[in-house]
């Protein structure tokens, strides 16, 4: 019963804790992917991590954020919108999760199933990109008067801005669109909360991409993309790490339900289409959200890239079969 896990992330953890506390061989295979520099997970996500890993006190003593003050429209006043999330770096997460994967995968090991929770995926797997937007990372000291139990996010004319606060007056600005200089210069919110900006810490695409594939059969073993190598989410308009945990709870629970002997077919049909649900989803919270913050061609742009992913996800759902399981606690059932 081996099973490599291909990744370094949340997802992987999540996957291998969950299918080694079940009592298969779990192999890891590292692929060096750069961790995040800050994560907001929200209470949801929080206490589901807390259930997967048993550790109630996971994220006791993390930064706490308890609003959003957002300022959408180029006229609008700030909009203060209660929040409960905590804001952490993902290398401390990964620490406290403390999670060991077993042994390095050897180059002869053959596993029954390999998990992909890190990119790259195998070739000739294709990835649909539905938005251009990038978003630069950049560390930053905050003024003093700002409210430190408070994210701050603003929309402009050729991007948006998102800062997390972080302990000791310390935080994490999100640039995304124009380059962070210009949309600075242009901000009338966020710009205020920050005394001084460090380097960029690193660059990442911030618009929906989806694999296509992301389940089926390569070199002979059984194989399952989550996460972030499945799906990736506009940091805007969704929880990213809760959606990766998932992802991985349910990869695991069909693995599991392989091995039980539920057919094969029927289970990655049905991880396939709960995976395109939630992509469908996350689209349309971003076309809710670029909408009503739009300002001019930039955003039209991305709103049009947004509406053929829509356009996707509708071709796509029409191959779906109806859903033959359902997920109870961690494993699937047949309904």
């Amino acid at each position: 019963m081996g099973i490599v896990i291909r990744g370094d992330g949340i997802a992987a953890c999540c996957c291998g804790q969950l299918l080694g506390s079940a009592g298969f061989a779990v192999m890891r295979e590292e692929t060096g992917r750069t961790p995040v520099p800050a994560l907001m997970l929200s209470r949801r996500t929080q206490r589901l991590m807390c259930d997967v890993f048993d550790k109630a006190d996971l994220f006791d003593g993390f930064a706490r954020v308890e609003a959003r003050i957002v300022q959408w429209e180029k006229s609008s006043s700030p909009v203060r919108i209660p929040h409960s999330a905590v804001v952490i770096s993902e290398d401390e997460l990964l620490g406290r999760l403390n999670f060991s994967a077993g042994h390095q995968r050897s180059s002869d090991y053959q596993p029954s199933w390999t998990v992909f929770a890190s990119r790259p995926l195998p070739s000739p797997i294709a990835e649909h990109r539905f938005g251009s937007r990038v978003a630069t990372v950049l560390p930053a000291d905050l003024a003093d008067d700002l409210e430190s139990a408070a994210c701050w996010i603003e929309s402009l004319s050729n991007g948006w801005l998102f800062l997390l606060p972080a302990p000791s007056r310390k935080g994490w600005l999100l640039a995304v669109g124009a380059a962070h200089d210009t949309l600075l210069s242009a901000s009338r919110l966020v710009a205020r909360q920050i005394r001084s900006l460090g380097p960029p810490a690193g660059q990442f695409p911030a618009c929906p991409v989806i694999a296509d594939p992301f389940c089926g059969l390569f070199d002979q073993t059984r194989w399952l993309a989550c996460g972030s190598a499945a799906l990736a989410f506009d940091p805007l308009c969704g929880d990213g790490t809760g959606n990766a945990l998932r992802e991985a709870i349910l990869a695991s629970a069909v693995i599991r339900a392989a091995f039980r002997g539920e057919p094969e077919a029927e289970l990655l049909d049905h991880y396939r289409t709960r995976l395109l649900y939630a992509f469908r989803r996350h689209l349309q919270l971003c076309n809710d959200f670029y909408t009503s913050a739009r300002q001019g061609p930039w955003w039209d742009a991305e709103l049009e890239l947004i509406a053929r992913g829509l356009e996707y996800c509708e071709r796509e759902s029409r191959k779906a079969s109806p859903f033959r399981y359902r997920l109870q606690g961690f494993e699937l059932h047949g309904v």
